[in-house]
């Protein structure tokens, strides 16, 4: 991908120089590259917030309170994870940032998650049913607050930045129910 990107800027400076439009193209990368350091601290501050938030539910307690309250859901989900491991509560950390749409936030927790899947995982070059199981869920993850697309929407101008709530809803649930559907069909177990 990075060679697709490399040719397309490349022929753009070209088709530039050849239209002599050389100027644009400095101008534009003088505009573009303050608005990503821009877009950038913006989401840093997000990603501050949802990490000291889980950092915060887990030292309190929430984080175990609410893996306890799912641990029917995670049993089906991941019957390979033993109920007190600590891959429980980083899976947990992970889809409760990824339902509240911090999915830059989620990432931490994700890789977290899947270290500790690592730790039970019995062939190390390839991903067990929970990995492959946690990797379709985060991808897929069901967004109640898709907090990033908000805030996007919002700096963009729009009116009605939250109107995209539903919509996102009903879009990312079916993707996980399809997703962990296929994984449960895949790895030979009932659904």
């Amino acid at each position: 991908m990075s060679k697709v990107w490399f040719f397309m800027i490349i022929f753009g400076i070209m088709a530039a120089l050849y239209t002599g439009n050389i100027d644009i193209v400095n101008e534009v990368i003088l505009q573009d590259a303050q608005e990503a350091v821009v877009f950038a601290i913006g989401l840093t501050g997000i990603m501050s917030v949802w990490l000291g938030l889980m950092n915060v539910a887990k030292k309190s307690g929430l984080i175990n309170s609410l893996s306890a309250l799912m641990r029917p859901v995670t049993k089906l989900l991941f019957p390979s994870v033993p109920e007190n491991h600590p891959a429980v509560s980083a899976i947990m950390m992970n889809m409760v940032a990824n339902m509240f749409g911090a999915g830059n936030s989620a990432t931490a927790l994700g890789l977290k998650a899947m270290e500790e899947l690592q730790s039970l995982n019995k062939g190390r070059e390839t991903a067990s049913n929970a990995m492959c199981m946690f990797l379709v869920i985060n991808m897929s993850s069901i967004q109640l607050i898709p907090l990033n697309v908000l805030k996007l929407r919002a700096d963009a101008g729009s009116m009605l930045p939250a109107e995209i709530i539903a919509p996102a809803l009903l879009a990312t649930t079916v993707s996980t129910v399809v997703g962990v559907t296929v994984c449960k069909l895949l790895e030979g177990g009932k659904i």
